[in-house]
């Protein structure tokens, strides 16, 4: 079977996002000074075949793990489809 993951993986909230820092301060420059705390990550979208859904999240769980996030900087979450 064919699945479909969508992961999200962004920086721990207790460590500095210097990106999401500059965005949060030119927020201001465009009128829009009300948006506050905003944090960038990544999104990530991937097709797998295993034999069920289980199988299938078990392998995206890996892919996270060991290349796609840097669990000492960052958390991921992720969902699972079949199509």
């Amino acid at each position: 079977m064919k699945f479909k993951a969508e992961i999200d993986v962004m920086p721990h909230a207790a460590l500095l996002d210097p990106q999401g820092k500059a965005v949060t301060g030119s927020m201001g420059n465009i009128g829009l000074s009300a948006i506050q705390n905003v944090r960038i990550g990544k999104h990530i979208s991937l097709e797998v075949e295993a034999e069920n859904e289980a199988s299938a999240r078990e392998m995206v769980d890996t892919a996270c793990k060991k290349l796609l996030a840097n669990l000492i900087m960052e958390s991921y979450t992720f969902e699972v489809k079949a199509y």
